[in-house]
Formats: C-alpha cells, structure tokens, sequence
C-alpha cells in the first residue's frame, strides 16, 4: 500500500520529455520546433506544419458559403456573419460655438475663400464602425466597468468570517468552566455526565431523503440541478484584471477638431471713480507678456461713466449698439506666465493744454473737499463742457496703470502690495467665496518664489478676487510707445521701482477676476456673432477678447475668421514746414478712390455704433513727432480686390477757438495697397507721406512708388510707422502656401495666365510651376501649414484622385502629392510632440482622418455624395465653364491631343474611348511617372514590341485605373480636370509600393496615417457605390489587392529587418500595420486578410530561426496579434459554428443544437474530438486568431523555449484580456453561444496541463492543511496558542502526510535533468482563471468525451491542475483584507519547522536541497515566485517605509466589498472545480477501466474541504463527496486508507462549524460514511478509529475549536442512527452511540484542557493522563504523546520534549516487532531501557490490547520503519539541544543497527559526526557533572 499511497509516482514528468523525444525524431532542427504540441502525447493524426510555422487559413468567405448554418435564426446565426449594420458612414453636422455661422456676407467668392469657408462649414464625415465599442480596445475591463458587474452579488457565508472575536470567546470560556466540573471530581470515563450533556443538546436539521435508496444516476441529476443554479454568470467579474499599462490594442478616438482656447479668464469691471467728476472718462484693458515684449490681446474697451456725463458728448456720438457696452470680457492665455500683466489705459476728451495740466485737477483735488472748492470745480466742468462739444470726437491720452496677473491668481487677492502706489485693496471679498479657498492654490505663492517658470501659472482654479486700484499714472507725452511701456511694466517688478517716485492720480477702479465659467451667457466673440445660450438680445453682453498667443499655437482652423489690426506707432512731422502740432490719424478702409469709397468695417470702441467708416488716434498736444498707442480693428472683405487699401489721412486740430480756423486741417496722406499680388499685405511699413491729396488710380500703387509731380513730407522718406496685423482663417500669410493654393485654385477656374507674385504663369508653363509649388510645400512655415492643414491636405488628395489636364495632357501629380503628404505629416510629428497618443498618432492627424477626410465628389458636375456635400457645382463646376469655349476648338484639340499622345492608338471612335484610352494609358507606366510630353515622344508604334504586349497591357492598364469612368460629355475632358477620378485608396496604395528612397522612409515613418486614410477611403468609396452589402469577394479589384499584399509583405520585412536597430519606429509600425488588418478586416474579403496576416507570420517565424535572442521580435509579434484579436467580430472571424470538418464536407446537422444537451452534433467521431482539444491543423485553418492566439501561448510557456521567459505575463495577459472580454461581451451572455466561444479555446486545457510543473505552487503557502499562511498569524504563534502545527498533528494522528509540496511531489522535476523557471503568481492564477473560465463555459457532453478519451496519466495531469487552482482562489477572508496593512514579520518559527520535519520525515538531502532553492526564489526581492497577487501586496507593505508613504487604509465598505467579491470568486471557481470532478467521476463510470483515477478525485476533494469555503460550496461539495462514496465505496475503505482518515478529519472540522447548514452537511456525510462501511463489512472499525483519532488531532490542534457546536453535530449523528430504519435490527445503531461517546468523552476532557492553558505543568499532566486514557490505541496514544511533545519543544523543554518522542518511538518498535521480524529493528521498548525506565509502560502487554492486524490499526505514517526513524532521529536532535549528549548516544545505537542493515552510508556518516560532535562536548564539559535524567517527569 505504501507504493500505492505515493501520489508522486502516479505522474512521472518522464512521459513528456518521451514524448519531445519522439517527435524530435520527426522533425530534426531548432528546439523550438520540438514542440508540435499534440498536447498530452499522443501524436494526432496529420501533423503536418508544426507550431512555429503559420498554416493555410480557411477561406473565409467560401467557407461561410459552403457551410450554411442549419438554424436560421437564434442567437446562433449572429455568430457566423458580421451584422448587416456593422460599418456605417455618417455625416454629423459640427457644433457651431455661434448661434449663426461664421461665413462672409458677400455672396460672390474666390475660389480660395469658397473652399475655406466649405472645410470650416460642411458635415463631419465619420465612419462608424457599430460594434467597435465592444471589442477588447474599447472594452477594457476597467475598475467601474467591474464594479458595474458585480452589482447584486449575494453574500457568501464563511466561517472564517464567523469566527468569534477575543471578546465573546472570553465568555464562553467562562460559561464552560462553570459547567464542567473539575479535573479532581471527574473520574476519567464518567459517562453520566458526558451522556447527560450529549442529551440535553440540540441536532442540527436533518436532510431529506438522506437515507432514501435512490439511483445514483437520480442522486447525480439532483446536485447536478443544483449546483447550475443561481451561479454567477460571468468569472471574470469576479476577477480583477491583471494589471498592464495602457493596453496596446487601445485606440482612443480623436478630439473633434475646434476653435483654440487658452486658459480662460472673466474680467468684469464695477466701477470706476476719481476725486473729481468733470468729464467722461474712457478705458481700455489689454494683456501684455513682458518677457515676449508682446500684446497678446487685443483691446476691451469700456465705459463706466455717468449718464449725465456720457450727455455731454451727445452731439459727437450716434446712438451706442448694445454690443459695444459691454463691461466684462473673457481672456484667453495659452501660455500664462510670472509675465503677463493686465494693463489699463484710460482717455480723455482733447482739450487744450497738454498732458500734465489736464491731469493736474485730479491730484490736488480731493473729493472730501469738494465744498471748499466749490467755484473751482464748477469753472473745470463749464472748461469741460466746452471740450466736449468742440472737440468731442478728438481723444487724448491720459492715465494708466497696471496690475501682475499672476500675483492676483497666484495669491488670489491676498497680495503683497507690488509697489505703494497699485494699490490693491482686498476689502471686498465676494461673501460666497470668502468661506472656502481652493486647494489647489494653497502654498502657491511659497512656489512662485522660486518658480519663474510656467509651472506655477494655472488659470482654470483660483479664487475669485475683486481688486480695488487705487492709483493711476499720468501719460508721458512722450513716452506712449509700446517700448515705453514694457520699460515701465519690468521696473514695477522691481522693488525700487521709478513709478513710485512719480506723483499718482488717485482714483478707484474696482475689477473683478475669476476663473471663466464653462459656458457663460450672453458672450460675444470678437466678431460680435453671438455666443450659444444667448436668451436675450437685450442683455448687456460679455466680450470674448480675441488672444494674440505669445509663442505659435498649432490648430488648425475650423471657423471662418478674417480680421485685421492697424497700430499707428509714430510720426514724424519735425521737417515740415507749416503749422502742424495737435496731430490725429483718420484711418478708412476703402474699396475704391472716391472719399464716399469708405467701408463701415471699423468695428467701434464702447457706447457707440457697432461699425464705422473712421477712426482717429488720440491726439498728443503741441507734439510734431507724436507716438500713438491705438488699435484700430477692421472686419476684412472675404474677397479683396486690387481696390482694397487702407488711406491713412493726418489732420492738424486746433484746440482754441479761433475766428475762422477750421477744427481740423489735413496736412498729409498716405495708404496701403491691400493686395499686392494678389497677397495680403501685412507687416511693419514705414511710409513717406503726401502733402496733398494722391492723385487718381493711386490705390494700385504703393506710396513707395514716387509718383511724378507729387510733393511729399521731408522728401518721400518714410516719416509714418504703422504696423499691420491679420487674424484670418483665409489669408495664409505664407508666400508658398498661397502659391499652391492660387495654382491649384487655377486649374479648376481654368484661368489663365496666373498671376502669382511678380511673375506670369501661362499654361505650358504650368505642370513645372504645379509640381515645384508641391515640393516647396516643405519650406512654408509650420504654423500656417498645420492652420491649413485640413485644406491643404484635402488639395493635395484632390490632385491625386483627379489628375488635372493641363494644355490637354493629363498630368499625374499622384507622386508628387504622396511626396507632400509624407514629408508634412512628418514635420508634423517631429515638431508636435506633445500631440501624440500612445502609438505616436498625432493628434490633429488623426482628428483629419477621422472628421474631415472625405472622398471628393465623383463627379464634377454634382454635389458630392452625402447630405451636405462638398457642394460640387461650386467646386468643380468644369461643364458650365467649358461650355463657353466654341465646341470646335475643344475637339481639334482633342485630335491632336490624341496624335501627340504617344500612348493612344489611332483616333478615338468616340468621346468615351478616348476618355478610357487616356485613361488607359496610365497603365502601362508602372512608376506612375509624368505622361512624356513634347518631341521626344515616339510615335505610337514606332517602337514595336512583341505584337501580344500592347493589348495585354491595354487591358490590364484599363483595369489599372480607377474601376469606373464617368461618361459625361467629352467636352469636360479638356476643362480643368478629367471627369474621371481615380480612386484614392488604389492610387495611395500604388504610390505606396512604388515609392523608395526617402519618400518610402517618411512614409514607414507614418505608415498610421495613410493605413487609416486608405482604409477610410475604402469605406466610403463602397458607400458612395452602395457596395457595403456586397459580397466581399467582389469588393476591390484584384491589383488593388495584390497592391496590398506587397505592401504589407513588404512592410513586415520591415518590422523583421529592423526591429534592432530602429526599435521606436519598428514599434509603432508595428501596430500600425496590425491596426490596418484589424480595419480591413471589416471591408474586404476576409481570407485574403488571413493570408496577409499569414505572410507577416511567415517572415517573422523565418527571422526566429536566426537569431541568437528571439524574445524581442515574439513581443512584437504579440503586439501585433493581441491587436488583430481585438477586432469586435473576433469570434465571428474565428468560425466559431464550424466543427472542424474537413472543408470538403457538407456542414454537420447542427440539430441537436435546440436541446438542451449541447450544440454539437451527436456524431462528433473521437478524431474530430481529438482535433478539437489540441492545436491540430484543422483547428489552426479553421479558427484561424484562436489558433495562433494558443500558439503563441503553448510556444512562450514551453519550458524549453529559450529566452521568452519574460514573455510570459504578456502573453498570458492576452489570453486573459480576450476571455474576459469575451465575458462581458453582451452579444455572448446566452449560455449556448458561450459554448460555442469556450471551444475556440478548448486547447488551452492542454496546454496548461502542459505547464504543471511550472506553475507557482499556491499549496505551499498553506502550512497548515486549510490554512493560509496568512490568515491568522497570531492564532498559532502566540505562546499559548495551538498545541501543535496541525500538519505535525496530522502525522502524528497518522493521517496522510498533507502535500506541502505539490500533489505530483515537485522533487520529481529535477530528475528531469533540468529545472523549470517558475511562473510568477500573479501570471498561475491569471492562467488559472482562464483555464476555469473555459471548463465552466465549454460544452459538458465534448469535455467529457475528452476526457474519456485521455490517458490515466493526463486525467491525473488534470486533477493535479484543479487541485492547484482550489489552492489558487481560496478565500482569503475578511480578517486578512482587514490586516493587509498593518502586518509585521512575525518571529521565526525555525525550532518548531525542525521538529516538523524530523516527525514528517522529510529530512532527506536532496529535498533539503530542492528546498532551500525553492526558499531562495520565494526571498530574493526579484523572486519571480513571490506568493500570489495578495500576498505580494502584503509583502511590499511589511517594509517599514512603505508603511509610512502609502497607507492603505480602506473604507470599511471598500473591504467589505473587496471580501464579497472575493468569496464569490472562491465559490464559484470551487464550483467550476466541482463541475469538472463530476464530469471526470462520469467517464470513470463510462469506461469503468480509470478507477486508478478516483483518488486523485478525492484528494482534490478533500483539498477544497480544507481551504476556506463558503457554506453555498460546502453544500454542494459534500452532496458530491457523498454520491461519490456510494459509486465507489471501496475506494474508501480498500484503497485509500490515507484520504479515508483525511475525509473523517475534514468532516470532523465541518462538524465543528459555526454555521448550521455547514454542520447538517457534515453530520449527513459522517453518518453515510460510518453507514457504508459497516454495510461493506458489518461493523465500521475503520471509520470509527479514523474518527476518533481525527478528533484527537483536531482537539489538539485547533485553536477557534467550539465544543458546543461539535455536540451538536454528534447529537445529529446519533438522531440518523435513532431514525435509520433500514438498519434497526443490525449492532450498527449501538455502535453509533458507542462511539459518539467516547468522541464526547474526548471533547469534555479537551474542555478541561483549555481551562489550564495557563498552567503548563497542569496541562501536560492533562495531556499525560488523557494519553493514558488511551493504553488500548496505540495510534491516539501516539496521537497524544506527539501532542505533548510539541508542547515541551515549544516551551523550549527538548529534554522534556526527547523523553516524549521516546516513548513514541517506543510505542512503534512495540508494534512493529509484532507486524514485522527483522532482526535490525528494536525488540520492542526493552531496547530503550537506557535512555528512560518508564518506557516499559509501552509495552503491548495489557490483555485488551488489539492485535495490530485488525483492520484500521496501526495504519499511520508512523508504523512503518521510516517513521520509526524520524522519531528516533528528532529525538537525538532534542536531547542535543538540552545537551544531554549520554541520552543522544544512546538513541543512535537504536538507530545505527537500522542504517547499517539498509546500507544507508550516507545517513551512517551523518551520525557517527553526530556522535563525534557530541562526545567532544562531554570532554569539554566539567568532569564531575552528571547528566540529570529526565525521570522525574511523569512521561
């Protein structure tokens, strides 16, 4: 039996190194084609390609049409085929900010301004792919997702959380003490009592029908019933997902392109007061950056003034537009910094006198003495008045002040003051606000001290101040200019600043600043278009100021915007003669000559018309050469003329009043050409001014041009600084964009010649200007470039889809245009790199191609497809005007054309040949090159070639083409563009695989970005063709496909080829390529997809076999897959209805698929079931993802694949991330259709069987059977706490061993000469869980077919995974979530783990060896084996500084749900455990030939009843371990002696339970299992010793252990016994309640024990006398013994300890001289004389001592020989440890004779060293001392 019970010999690791051999024999070559996976052995029938290599893929489509699905409809259906509405194109009109859309009034445009205002205006058109939300990038499996599935979880009832806390235990004991008597009144056996206490109990609920004779076909269908129902539906729910960065299959959609805003700021001002009130006051704010020396807003005027003093200009001001009193506006800063301040300037009405004494009356006067000086004010207000009616349209400069932003958000008003005179008062607080601050700002000023950066500048969150400015500065006439003023702001900076010299004018300007709100009301934008949410025209309204970033902003424009700013900056008049002093600047905008020309586009400042015709700077006093600091705002044409100019007029104001002096007089003039050359013209000009009026037909010219008879200023020197400044979203202020755009505007318009800058560009001359205008693209500027982005792109795809024909060639630009497209798309990705998402798209890319990029219009005389068009007639309208042209003309061109065209044969016969023969011609030229033009064109024909060649290459060339021509009138052949278009998709890819060099290098640089264009393409051209319903066979034309393929054969060899040296590129190109086959897999036809994806496999497999380290290009390879895998329809595409027939055949009757059993048909052949469960070739063809998905997965997790270790995580994580989204997957939740998705991962079973010996082994941390390490620490290692470690208990009880290490003994693998890298736990349990999910989804009645089809030795391969993963996912309890963080390294527990080992006898070389490398791994910091995902969080968080940087405190509720998902998940996987036992346990039954196999069941079902359960599992567990035992009873009570006293100590345990249900359970299981054996053989003494010993240990050992309830469960034993009827007359009943009391006996005297924890000496005489009780059994008698010697070892009493396990060992040599005669062994415990005299009470010589052969006697670990040694070898070591070296010798001459008889020379050396050591001790030691025996103890 002893060769039986090693569960290690039943799985030998030889069986898979035989079978490599084998097929090593097959294929000769690299290792890592070992492998061909037929999983478990036995080689399947056609191998054929092994697993390294790629295989022929399915067919798809065919497939699909040759195997019509038999069900019709039904959940099933939707399985085989994409959704009719998978991918949809959709065109969604944009936001528009505005309540009507920005677009220009006039109604007549150029060209150039028509497209702009259509790309800022048309439809976003989206293709939409329906169910992309469900595939595994968009669907991950994220924290809230989780906790949305795990809404309405029952609550799993544990034990371990039941147990009683310190508190209420205390009582208890108490209760107890008082009602049982002590030590002294009871007599040992006092039976009354014990019967008495047994009787007053209560019995838990009996079952029903418990002891009914049913089938047990029946008792199967009940707990099969119900244990399916009410389970969980989705594992992974109940699984975190493992933790990766940012997934890579994850695509994110790209922001919707819209209007740049920096970071907002609402300015709103309250009031604004000085000491004395006289005249109307006006002001402006703007923000200046310092460090830039840039304005970077505009101006926000406001007026704060009275009523009564706004009447005082009446006469000089028109009504004022609502618009233009506004009194708060909205900042934009994008690039807030320590230098931005917010600079206020106020005017005033112009008077005489200059700056400093109009000023003077507002710094001697105050407001407190506005009494006194009665008069005085009264005089300034009639001077005033006057002023204002004379010279109310004239300003003059007058204060300012300014305040540093950043100190009033960064402080939040709590400002130091910047310098005494800005005084920012923070009195008023707004109430509301004045409560809470903002977090974020807390501590920010410490920051800004030391940061003068940007990163203290945040805008979107600081408190709302309200700022009071109390003085302002007086206006140096003289220092105006902008310089002046950034002067000024970088001295307020400084302590010492001049400004606080100077005299102030005191006034107070109250300003409020916040944060501005999301979306306020009633906003203006800075054309005055109102703002969405404007509910009332009459509200006042808040101004958005239009920013003028300080660095580039890179956004490309998206509304139309065409704004222009003129800033007169000085004047210098000093040299001209006259009298010309008090200067003022009229600016106009005029679109012709004449004075009425004026254009009403000068928007006004406040309370006033919304538009003038004028505006004028404020004038300086008596200044010849004045300064100005105005801004003027004009609101531009959207179409300029040669007209357009601005005319700058410059008055002489006289301030006195004089008899016939006019009030102005002009005294010069001159202007700025708007155009020039059909260019904006902007810039700084320093201009000569005219003294007189220009003369006619200036306009055109610029006042640069001297003109003759003209007089100008100081001699035409440029006297007049103005600069020019536009915002527009028309004008690209960039000479080579507006190069190409003015070309390619021509084409269309057909106008010719072209005027672009100086030069004149006639047709002929065209094709070379086009195609240069193209490559200088690369020099334009980026920020123009990337503002135009989406225009200049879609010209550049025009170009390519309809060649133009210039002088009646066609001319191709398509390479030129790829060339552009390649090196902007570059540029971009160079110089925008905070743009990128994870795969380096950028941003503003992406949004193109996903919003913006269309197919333009088919045809040129019809709006484009889809609602909103591109409004064809207007972007193409070529019929109407080639219409104009005499029809003759256009066909003689048309003859020509075609004789000089080299590549047309002969003259067309009709308008639509010759279409299609131009056409064709293209294709003759593979490169695409230019059409040759000109002389050097032979003639066609001239150059024969072989007679067969032209024809064929005409009709391939027709082909070649776009596949369809429009046939609209020949007459639009010679107009700007061909009718015909090609189709960009065919084009791109063309140039694509045609390209080399650098453009081919750009282009791999950005391959994401024209896959996605390509594909985008591809979609709408089958939209605009309705051809998304087509089949997909016939959907593109051939050589578009096999354009494809060589691009992506070529593309991967790039990936192969590269991979070292360019990783970064590689990387992204890498996915890119996967993200385009994901993509076309929605479009085209799908095998032909299959075969790409295969050839990329091809190369890199064929790369693998060359490189030394492959591990860096399979990652790839898995990037590449996991994207391709997580396409929606991955389960469709993976044939999930085919049943792996071979193709040929008709598809299978799929009938049965209605019943319930399953959906496969009932004649599955044992071949088909084979092919299903391993990686076989019509598995790999037919589910074609599925099988390279396990293919990868078997080849990294072969133990013999070099150098993939590290891909370990990753690819598990794949499999993982697939299942669980299959999981949660909506479309899969009805359980047939999951069946159906769990058999595309059958073979997974496999392969994790496969991987057993590498898996972490989560058994090892349970050191006690069922016992986590760390789920109690304190309960037993506390100096009181249990009596022993149970795993010793259990020993000594002479129950099995429990497997510490691995039900298939771990120490086998070293014999397999190489040891396996451990996988780490988190990537086991991930497996696991995988694993779990496939056998509770996949289809019972093919499982069990399998299985019956396996080998002993692979079911075991099986059991030994189940009993792995029941170790794997137990429950860890509520107390250890509660724990997690405050857990501290408890102290060694090394004297007891010795004692163990001696006793287990474990202690053999090689083991110690094995484990101590095992122990290293789990240590070391990097130690892959580190304990599963838990234990690692607890492990990092002993460290002690982890304890203080992250505290884990978790809400009470976050660990209640943590524990409820946790003990769901252990009830289910048990449960998913269990379903597969049963199934395992029917095939037995089936083929009745692997019973061999029901131990293993067993074990696994004893190993769940020893972990943590859940009362929902227990239940269920011991219904099956009760049908079980009644199937095979004498597995129990013949074979497996040791699982026999296993189960009686689990159910003991169970017994003991806290919770009822728990307890019925057990109690029904104990009796049936007493019941059975006393039906096998009339009397049940197996059961009854099992029993009675399991009590023993269980009593000895458990720490929580409840007498009260145990009682219970013995008084339900003994009702079934009183109830039984069947057996009534039979002695069983008697017995029953024999033994019940004599297990109550134990327990009272157990009672007893615990009232004397305290006292040991108390205690151990218990434990003395309790052993005595048990003279007659010798195996509880040793039970006890073992007891108290772990009880002396752990009180440090080894003498004490070593009499104790002498005894033991006496005990054993007693019996085994009676079972066994060899003469080596010791005659019984005469032998041990020596060393104790009370050894003879051993001896077997009492009369009712059993004879050891009865059965169930003597059956412990310990009555063998081996045991026997351990015993003696533990207790030399503890009589060592006490130094009594005399008693060690003593015990070794018992021992030597043993050794020497089994030749056992290592072990005889070992001692004589012992020996050795111990003798030298004894000399050393004092002569005279005598060594005490330890007699006086009574042992």
């Amino acid at each position: 039996m002893a060769e039986r019970r090693a569960f290690a010999q039943k799985i030998s690791r030889t069986v898979a190194a035989e079978v490599r051999k084998q097929i090593s024999g097959q294929y000769s070559g690299s290792p890592q084609l070992l492998k061909n996976l037929n999983i478990v052995g036995n080689i399947s029938h056609h191998t054929s390609v092994p697993l390294t290599e790629a295989v022929d893929p399915v067919d798809l489509e065919d497939y699909l049409i040759t195997h019509p699905l038999a069900v019709d409809s039904g959940p099933l259906r939707d399985l085989v085929e994409f959704p009719p509405d998978d991918i949809e194109v959709v065109y969604s009109p944009r936001d528009c900010r505005t309540l009507v859309s920005a677009v220009p009034e006039e109604s007549e445009m150029d060209p150039h301004v028509r497209d702009c205002i259509r790309s800022y205006t048309e439809d976003w058109a989206i293709v939409i792919r329906k169910y992309h939300k469900l595939g595994t990038g968009f669907n991950p499996n994220t924290l809230d997702k989780q906790k949305e599935r795990q809404k309405g979880l029952p609550r799993q009832v544990f034990e371990s959380d039941e147990a009683p806390d310190g508190n209420s235990y205390q009582d208890e004991q108490d209760d107890l003490k008082r009602r049982s008597m002590s030590i002294d009144d009871t007599p040992r056996g006092s039976w009354a009592c014990s019967i008495f206490d047994l009787k007053n109990s209560l019995p838990d609920a009996l079952l029903p029908n418990l002891l009914d004779r049913t089938p047990n076909e029946e008792i199967d269908h009940q707990n099969d019933d119900q244990r399916k129902s009410n389970r969980h539906k989705e594992l992974f729910a109940l699984h975190p997902s493992p933790d990766e960065e940012e997934p890579i299959e994850r695509l994110s959609v790209p922001d919707v392109p819209k209007e740049h805003f920096g970071q907002r700021l609402l300015v709103k001002c309250l009031s604004l007061k000085f000491e004395i009130e006289i005249e109307p006051i006006f002001a402006s704010l703007a923000l200046y950056d310092v460090k830039e020396k840039k304005k970077i807003s505009e101006n926000f005027y406001f007026d704060l003034n009275s009523e009564q003093m706004k009447g005082l200009l009446r006469p000089h001001v028109p009504p004022a537009a609502i618009t233009t009193l506004a009194r708060s506006a909205i900042f934009s800063i994008t690039y807030p910094s320590q230098d931005v301040f917010l600079v206020i300037k106020l005017e005033k009405v112009l008077q005489q006198g200059d700056i400093g004494e109009c000023a003077e009356p507002y710094m001697i006067f105050k407001e407190a003495d506005a009494t006194k000086n009665k008069e005085k004010l009264e005089k300034l207000k009639s001077q005033a008045d006057q002023f204002c009616q004379r010279l109310g349209k004239y300003r003059m400069p007058f204060a300012w002040t300014a305040i540093h932003l950043m100190n009033i958000v960064s402080s939040a008003g709590s400002l130091e003051r910047d310098s005494t005179e800005v005084e920012i008062s923070t009195g008023e607080r707004k109430g509301s606000w004045s409560e809470r601050r903002n977090s974020s700002l807390v501590g920010r000023r410490s920051l800004e001290r030391t940061t003068s950066g940007d990163d203290a500048c945040n805008l979107t969150s600081f408190r709302p101040a309200t700022l009071t400015v109390a003085n302002f500065f007086k206006q140096e006439g003289d220092r105006l200019s902008d310089e002046d003023l950034y002067k000024f702001l970088a001295d307020m900076r400084r302590p010492s600043s001049v400004l606080r010299r100077l005299r102030p004018i005191t006034a107070q300007l109250k300003i409020d600043i916040s944060p501005a709100p999301e979306n306020p009301h009633y906003c203006l934008t800075p054309e005055l278009l109102q703002v969405k949410l404007y509910p009332d025209s009459r509200v006042r309204p808040t101004r958005e100021i239009l920013e003028f970033p300080a660095r580039d902003v890179y956004v490309p424009n998206t509304t139309y915007r065409n704004l222009l700013y003129i800033y007169p900056q000085s004047l210098n008049f000093a040299n001209r003669q006259g009298s010309a002093r008090n200067i003022t600047v009229k600016v106009q905008f005029m679109y012709g000559e004449d004075p009425s020309n004026a254009m009403p586009v000068i928007f006004g400042k406040s309370s006033c018309s919304e538009f003038s015709k004028e505006a004028y700077t404020a004038v300086v006093y008596h200044n010849r050469s004045p300064d100005f600091h105005e801004e003027v705002k004009v609101k531009l044409p959207a179409t300029l003329t040669d007209h357009h100019h601005l005319l700058f007029t410059f008055y002489h104001v006289s301030c006195q009043q004089k008899q016939n002096t006019p009030l102005e007089t002009p005294v010069g003039y001159t202007w700025i050409p708007m155009l020039q050359n059909g260019r904006l013209k902007t810039g700084q000009f320093c201009l000569p001014v005219s003294l007189e009026k220009p003369p006619q037909a200036y306009s055109v010219l610029s006042p640069e041009v001297p003109l003759p008879g003209m007089k100008w200023v100081d001699n035409h020197k440029g006297v007049f600084n103005v600069e020019v400044v536009a915002v527009s979203s028309i004008h690209t202020q960039d000479p080579y964009l507006d190069k190409f755009f003015a070309l390619v505007n021509a084409l269309d318009e057909h106008m010719f010649p072209v005027r672009i800058g100086d030069m004149r560009i006639m047709e002929n001359n065209l094709e070379n200007e086009l195609k240069s205008s193209i490559s200088a693209l690369n020099s334009s500027q980026l920020e123009p470039v990337v503002r135009f982005l989406h225009l200049l792109l879609d010209k550049l795809i025009l170009l390519v889809v309809r060649p133009p024909v210039i002088a009646g060639q066609i001319v191709n630009l398509g390479q030129a245009s790829f060339e552009a497209m390649a090196s902007i798309i570059n540029r971009l990705h160079k110089n925008l790199e905070g743009n990128h998402d994870q795969h380096g798209r950028n941003n503003l890319l992406a949004s193109y191609i996903y919003y913006v990029f269309r197919l333009p219009n088919t045809y040129p005389n019809s709006p484009s497809p889809g609602p909103g068009g591109l409004g064809g007639s207007v972007h193409y309208a070529t019929m109407a005007r080639s219409a104009v042209r005499p029809a003759s003309l256009n066909l003689n061109r048309s003859r020509s054309l075609s004789n000089s065209n080299p590549d047309i044969s002969g003259t067309p016969t009709s308008p639509d040949d010759e279409v299609r023969s131009i056409i064709g011609s293209k294709g003759l030229d593979r490169s695409n090159s230019w059409v040759n033009t000109g002389p050097k064109a032979a003639p066609w024909g001239a150059n024969p070639s072989p007679s067969a060649e032209p024809t064929q290459a005409m009709d391939r060339s027709c082909n070649r083409m776009s596949s369809h021509t429009e046939t609209s009138s020949f007459l639009q052949t010679l107009t700007g563009r061909l009718p015909t278009k090609k189709l960009f998709h065919e084009e791109l890819a063309l140039q694509w695989v045609v390209c080399s060099g650098s453009v081919r290098e750009s282009a791999l640089q950005q391959a994401w970005f024209f896959f996605e264009l390509m594909v985008k393409s591809m979609v709408h051209h089958l939209y605009f063709n309705d051809k998304l319903d087509a089949p997909r066979k016939t959907r593109f034309p051939e050589r578009f496909m096999d354009d494809i393929a060589a691009l992506v054969s070529t593309i991967a060899g790039d990936v192969v080829s590269r991979f070292q040296k360019d990783t970064e590129m590689v990387e992204r190109l890498n996915t890119s390529l996967a993200f385009f086959l994901n993509d076309l897999l929605s479009v085209m036809d799908r095998g032909f997809v299959f075969t790409l994806i295969k050839s990329c496999y091809k190369q890199v497999s064929s790369k693998l076999y060359s490189l030394p380290n492959p591990s860096v290009l399979v990652s790839l390879r898995l990037d590449f897959l996991r994207i391709i895998c997580s396409h929606e329809h991955y389960v469709t595409l993976n044939l999930p209805c085919s049943l792996l027939t071979p193709p040929a055949s008709p598809s299978p009757s799929v009938s049965s698929a209605t019943s319930q059993s399953s959906g496969f048909s009932t004649n599955v052949q044992d071949q088909k079931i084979a092919n299903m469960f391993e990686l076989s070739l019509p598995f790999r063809q037919q589910h074609y993802l599925a099988g390279l998905v396990l293919t990868e997965l078997a080849l990294i997790l072969d133990p013999d694949a070099e150098g993939l270790f590290g891909l370990h995580k990753k690819v598990i994580n794949m499999v993982h991330n697939l299942l669980s989204s299959h999981d949660s997957d909506p479309r899969y939740s009805d359980p047939q259709i999951k069946a159906r998705v769990a058999m595309l991962y059958l073979p997974l079973i496999g392969i994790i069987m496969e991987t057993v010996p590498q898996l972490y082994d989560f058994t090892e941390t349970h050191n006690q059977r069922g016992r986590p390490i760390c789920i109690a620490p304190d309960d037993y290692d506390s100096e009181s706490g249990s009596m022993i470690s149970q795993t010793v208990a259990m020993a000594i009880a002479g129950t099995s061993v429990p497997q510490l290490t691995r039900p298939g003994s771990f120490l086998l693998t070293s014999t397999s000469g190489r040891q396996h890298t451990t996988f780490s736990a988190e990537s086991s349990r991930s497996l696991l869980i995988c694993l779990l999910w496939v056998l509770k989804n996949a289809d019972e009645t093919v499982l069990q077919k399998w299985f019956t089809d396996l080998s002993v030795l692979q079911l075991n391969r099986l059991l030994d995974l189940l009993y792995l993963c029941v170790s794997c996912f137990e429950y860890k309890g509520k107390k250890v979530f509660e724990r997690m963080n405050s857990l501290t390294f408890k102290k060694s527990k090394d004297m007891r783990a010795k004692l163990e080992e001696a006793i287990l006898g474990s202690i053999g070389a090689r083991q110690e060896m094995v484990r101590r490398s095992r122990g290293q791994l789990e240590r070391s910091p990097s130690g892959s084996a580190f304990g599963s995902q838990e234990n690692l969080r607890w492990r990092k968080d002993m460290t002690h500084w982890r304890q203080n940087t992250e505290k884990l405190d978790k809400s009470r509720a976050e660990i209640e749900h943590e524990a409820l998902i946790d003990g769901n998940l252990a009830t289910e996987a048990n449960l998913i455990i269990l379903d597969t036992l049963e199934i395992v346990v029917q095939t037995v039954s089936v083929t009745e030939s692997k019973e061999s196999i029901l131990g293993g069941v067993l074990k696994v079902l004893l190993q769940s009843m020893a972990c943590n359960q859940s009362a929902v599992y227990l239940q269920h567990c011991f219904a099956t371990q009760r049908a079980l035992v009644s199937k095979f009873p004498e597995l129990l009570f013949e074979e497996e002696t040791e699982q026999c006293a296993d189960l009686c100590l689990r159910l003991l345990r169970h017994c003991s339970s806290s919770i009822s249900t728990i307890r019925s359970h057990a109690s029904a299981s104990l009796y049936l299992l007493m019941r059975q054996n006393f039906e096998i053989g009339n009397n049940f003494a197996r059961v009854k010793m099992q029993v009675t010993m399991s009590l023993s240990s269980l009593v000895g050992t458990s720490q929580n252990f409840n007498e009260e309830f145990l009682r219970r469960s013995l008084k339900t034993i003994l009702t079934y016994a009183e109830e039984d009827l069947e057996l009534r007359e039979t002695t069983f009943p008697d017995q029953v309640q024999d033994l019940v009391f004599n297990l109550h006996m134990i327990l009272s005297d157990t009672v007893k024990m615990k009232e004397h924890q305290e006292d040991p000496e108390m205690l151990i005489d218990l434990m003395y006398r309790i052993a005595k009780g048990y003279q007659t059994s010798p195996d509880l008698r040793l039970t006890w013994l073992q007891n108290m010697a772990g009880k002396h070892s752990e009180r440090s009493n080894h003498a004490e300890a070593a009499q104790c396990l002498v005894h033991s060992a006496a005990l054993v040599a007693e019996y085994l001289s009676m079972l066994e005669d060899r003469k080596y062994l010791p005659v019984g415990c005469v032998t041990f004389q020596n060393i104790s005299s009370n050894v003879l009470e051993e001896s077997a010589v009492s009369d009712d001592v059993v004879s050891p052969d009865e059965e169930g006697i003597c059956s412990g670990k310990y009555f063998t020989e081996s045991g026997l040694v351990g015993l003696l070898e533990q207790a030399a070591a503890s009589f060592s440890m006490a130094g009594m070296y005399e008693a060690v010798n003593e015990v070794y001459k018992v021992l030597i004779p043993i050794h020497e008889a089994n030749r056992d020379a290592k072990k005889l050396s070992t001692i004589h060293g012992k020996l050795q050591e111990a003798f030298s001790k004894i000399v050393h030691q004092s002569t005279g001392w005598e060594f005490l025996s330890c007699e006086y103890f009574p042992v």
